[in-house]
């Protein structure tokens, strides 16, 4: 009963060819895994568990494989066309983007996990390459020369103004983190978190949701190999907004040449996917939408086929030794990209003389899909970037120069250690606030 019928963690059932048993389970064996043979493939169409000689159970195996379905009545609540008709640029623009950039950088979405991952062993056999803290964790293969990216994502406010464009841009955010390591996305995982699929207005979220999965893991080339459902997630005072997780796993064919977020001092910093402008209504479902004006509204967008031209370009750029450091920008906008890439490099930026456009707010905190920061090492090697891109029909805006202890973003400036202070203390401060 325990074996067969336990709900218990950490199980996967594998089938091998048979000429293959023994090298698989001396697989398992070698990475000090646990792997016993449970039983054997017939054809009679039956499944038939024994205990020991005795037959405890027998019926056919099309039972689990063709169970009853019911289509779920999903219906488009009216609430959602009433979050969607919300113009984030009738909310007047920032005032002080330094100050804002520092809030931002404590939020507990933004905040540095240095608190968490300290507590638990990230180097398990020593094979951590790169540590929590960067876009993806990298794990090497030992014995060969190949490493293994894997990043988790998901903005559930994006899913809450538009489910099916909040789920591809959840999978494209996690191939971005992937693609940061110098990892080529390989396949992905999916947790969905969503309410109780009985209701019309659950329902359609988990039905959009998984079209909006579907169409960019075919579109990125990253099938959806596993994943779980949590239904039912509601409190009296109503359901969780949508949230499927994402789990994305890369390979990197050389792990001596992954890429890190850690630009060198005197290296161009160069972005990519998107020009540094950017309209208001890339601060739909953004952090800074909820951090700073304490609302949600408004229509995310994602353009899949930049996203993939994107990713294929930072990978060319990196197999031609172009790149020092990449970083993806997601919560908090470029302002936030900027600020983590300069603390984790101990230096600054200088790039005061970038123009932002008519919103600040926007073009320094809006969530626009599909951009990288990459870093380069001189202004011929961010020329050559910017040729590159265009080819392929990509925007890139050189930015400046990382040197100093300012982080200097046109009319934001911010001192390094500020900005390292609040990034660091923010997720235990808001911790201990409960």
């Amino acid at each position: 009963y325990e074996v067969m019928l336990s709900e218990s963690q950490e199980r996967m059932l594998v089938i091998p060819k048979i000429e293959h048993l023994d090298d698989v389970l001396a697989l398992f064996r070698r990475w000090e895994l646990h792997a016993d043979v449970i039983g054997h493939v017939t054809g009679d169409q039956m499944a038939t568990i024994r205990d020991g000689d005795t037959v405890v159970a027998r019926m056919p195996v099309a039972i689990f494989g063709d169970p009853p379905q019911y289509p779920p009545a999903g219906e488009r609540p009216a609430s959602l066309d009433a979050l969607q008709s919300i113009d984030p640029g009738e909310q007047p623009d920032v005032n002080d983007p330094s100050s804002v950039l520092l809030r931002l950088l404590g939020s507990e979405n933004i905040a540095s996990r240095r608190w968490i991952f300290r507590q638990y062993d990230h180097m398990v056999q020593n094979n951590t390459i790169i540590r929590p803290g960067g876009d993806a964790a990298v794990i090497r293969v030992r014995g060969t020369s190949k490493g293994v990216a894997v990043a988790t994502d998901c903005n559930g406010r994006f899913l809450a103004l538009d489910p099916r464009t909040g789920a591809a841009m959840a999978v494209a955010e996690a191939a971005r983190n992937v693609v940061a390591t110098g990892a080529t996305p390989a396949a992905l995982t999916d947790c969905l978190n969503f309410g109780n699929p009985e209701k019309p207005d659950v329902a359609y979220q988990l039905k959009e949701a998984i079209i909006g999965l579907s169409e960019a893991a075919r579109a990125l080339g990253t099938p959806v190999i596993s994943g779980n459902a949590s239904l039912y997630n509601e409190t009296p005072g109503g359901a969780i907004i949508p949230t499927p997780g994402i789990g994305m796993v890369g390979v990197i064919d050389d792990i001596a040449r992954h890429l890190t977020i850690v630009p060198r001092p005197g290296d161009l910093l160069v972005l990519l996917g998107g020009p540094v402008e950017q309209s208001a209504s890339t601060l739909s479902g953004s952090e800074y939408q909820h951090v700073i004006q304490e609302t949600l509204g408004g229509c995310p967008s994602i353009d899949l086929d930049l996203e993939v031209r994107v990713q294929w370009l930072v990978l060319k750029l990196h197999a031609s030794g172009l790149l020092s450091a990449a970083h993806d920008l997601a919560d908090g906008g470029l302002a936030v990209a900027v600020a983590e890439m300069c603390i984790a490099a101990g230096h600054g930026l200088l790039a005061d003389g970038v123009d932002l456009g008519e919103r600040l707010d926007a073009a320094l905190f809006g969530e626009a899909s599909s951009r990288f920061l990459v870093a380069v090492r001189d202004a011929d090697a961010a020329s050559t970037v910017s040729a590159l891109a265009s080819a392929v029909g990509v925007p890139s805006t050189t930015l400046g120069w990382v040197e100093g202890d300012m982080i200097r973003l046109g009319s934001l400036a911010v001192t390094l250690n500020a900005a390292r202070g609040e990034w660091e203390i923010g997720l235990e401060r808001a911790l201990a606030e409960g």
